[in-house]
């Protein structure tokens, strides 16, 4: 299990793993892998307090972190956060914070105690990224930066490209993966319908080989329900120089997760999961539960876009976190349809073991049925 993209970041396994947890980003490049922190969440100064803690951890493996700059989105132009901010604040309507508001008062969720009020808008623009992409190229472990939504803007690849680093972006159809490439993005990540968070329509055995054969001989990850090592197999049958996992690791161990939270993750089926707009704006999957029920009821407002919708719901998913015991019924969980083979709080350790020992099964397995067809 070694690809070109194993030599060219210096790992073992390409096996790269999206989360929002720093303990989980130091696990897996220890374990040979790829570890990724999703920086959405966090602002300039939390993001330097955790990219130098994971500095100080990692030794000398490399790691990436994920931005999120959407290629279309409310207030695009304007890149000052506050000013943003405060015209987007303008725009919400007074009946979504409401109505979000009445889902957390009727499953009695708390509200967050003075001072623990975070910002709206945390993420999802180019304003709130450009000083989170300043913070991260100060960190020389980091050897990738990826964009979890649309192609990245031209002057940031130009910036990232600049300082030695590669540069990734999701994407979810062929035509996206094209404008990827012609705009110089290093490594395309094809992540299938069945992935966790923002996904396309397509799933990922149809749109693995379509990305690959379109964008050649651009590097391609494959992503989109990817929880074993057979999965992990046919990827690399396809093409693909890895996986990029995400899912996978909010249940290990190390996961700062409550709780609360791993336990639904655990118990749910592959069955239990929706595409819905009513936490970001853009669709996203993640478990069923009554926060998305209640926001497809026809008395219930229409999702508004990036990032309205967003800053609607940041205060329900702050107060989720905080209050999981209590919020398990309308807490946001991203997570993809893999989830249903969740089912054990393993430590990464043993969750890469068992990826690399599945793999190796499959490619034997495949090398028999070679050799037995050629006899």
């Amino acid at each position: 299990m070694h690809t070109e993209l194993c030599d060219k970041l210096g790992i073992e396994y390409p096996i790269f793993a999206f989360t929002h947890c720093r303990d989980v980003v130091v696990a897996v490049s220890k374990a040979g892998g790829f570890g990724v922190l999703g920086a959405v969440g966090f602002l300039p100064e939390e993001l330097e307090i955790h990219l130098r803690w994971i500095d100080e951890r990692i030794g000398d493996k490399p790691y990436g972190v994920d931005v999120v700059i959407p290629g279309k989105y409310e207030g695009m132009g304007e890149m000052d956060p506050k000013k943003l901010e405060e015209h987007l604040r303008a725009l919400v309507p007074p009946e979504h914070r409401a109505f979000a508001e009445k889902i957390l008062t009727d499953h009695g969720v708390p509200k967050l105690p003075a001072g623990e009020e975070r910002h709206e808008l945390q993420g999802w623009t180019a304003a709130t990224a450009a000083p989170q992409v300043n913070v991260i190229l100060k960190h020389d472990k980091v050897r990738l930066v990826a964009n979890a939504l649309g192609t990245p803007p031209a002057d940031v690849i130009e910036q990232i490209h600049r300082s030695g680093r590669l540069v990734a972006a999701l994407c979810g159809s062929a035509k996206q993966a094209l404008k990827h490439k012609a705009a110089g993005v290093d490594i395309v990540i094809a992540q299938g319908t069945e992935g966790g968070g923002h996904t396309g329509e397509i799933g990922s055995v149809v749109l693995w080989p379509e990305v690959i054969d379109a964008v050649a001989p651009t590097p391609v990850l494959a992503a989109g329900g990817v929880g074993t090592g057979r999965q992990v197999a046919a990827a690399l049958a396809m093409g693909a120089q890895g996986v990029w996992t995400g899912s996978l690791w909010l249940t290990v161990q190390e996961a700062e997760s409550p709780f609360a939270q791993k336990e639904l993750l655990l118990k749910a089926t592959s069955h239990d999961t929706v595409r819905s707009r009513s936490w970001t704006g853009k669709p996203a999957r993640m478990l069923r539960n009554d926060w998305t029920e209640a926001w497809e009821r026809p008395d219930a407002p229409k999702p508004l876009g990036m990032p309205l919708q967003g800053m609607v719901s940041a205060d329900a998913m702050s107060r989720g976190y905080r209050y999981a015991d209590k919020a398990k019924d309308v807490m946001f969980n991203p997570v993809g349809q893999i989830v249903g083979q969740m089912n054990a709080m393993l430590p990464v350790k043993e969750v890469i073991r068992r990826l690399v020992d599945e793999y190796f099964e499959a490619a034997d397995r495949l090398q028999r049925l070679s050799a037995g067809a050629a006899g």
